[in-house]
């Protein structure tokens, strides 16, 4: 037998590499590669940092802003009262003026029996329209008068001065008390006293 020489086997071949096969459409697949960086300048980083220049001088200006807000509402708030008794103080002394005024406006003039109707119920319990008429006609007449007093806010139950001149020249300072009618809320003479 006769032997044929032995040649050398050819050397194996490497198998070829295997494609990856497609993606379905939607799935997500992970790459192995990160993504290139963003190109160029301009590109902002996602959370910057907060600017810190003239943070100290904001706060201090928007407190500024705000303390003058604070005292401008505030004094406007105590100016607006203020304004609201005064005027109310005053509206009370006219009102006062003007009624003790009609009183003894009647009384000169000798309408008693409207000076009479003038006069707060009490007044009116205390002496019938009569005998107010025979006293008051035996008083001297008087030829002037001048409310002098005031009648504050706290202060409505103090007699209100009044001085009076009569027809023969003698002078007396008179004391009207006022009352307040409970269903007109206005003022009535509730007595004179001297």
């Amino acid at each position: 037998m006769t032997s044929a020489p032995l040649v050398p086997a050819p050397p194996p071949v490497p198998p070829a590499p295997i494609p990856p096969a497609p993606s379905p459409p939607g799935s997500m697949r992970t790459a192995a590669v990160p993504p290139p960086p963003p190109p160029g300048p301009g590109v902002f980083p996602p959370f910057p940092a907060p600017p810190i220049e003239g943070r100290g001088r904001r706060i201090g200006i928007g407190l500024g802003i705000g303390g003058v807000v604070l005292v401008l509402a505030c004094g406007g708030g105590i100016a607006g009262f203020t304004a609201l008794i005064s005027l109310s103080d005053r509206a009370v002394n006219e009102e006062a003026h003007v009624v003790i005024g009609e009183y003894f406006d009647d009384v000169r003039a000798k309408r008693y029996d409207e000076a009479y109707r003038e006069q707060c119920q009490e007044a009116k319990d205390a002496e019938s329209e009569a005998e107010f008429i025979r006293r008051i006609g035996q008083e001297q007449p008087i030829a002037s008068y001048t409310v002098v007093g005031k009648v504050g806010l706290t202060s409505i139950d103090r007699p209100v001065p009044v001085n009076v001149t009569y027809v023969s020249g003698d002078t007396d300072q008179l004391f009207v008390d006022l009352g307040e009618d409970q269903q007109s809320n206005h003022f009535q003479v509730c007595g004179v006293e001297e």
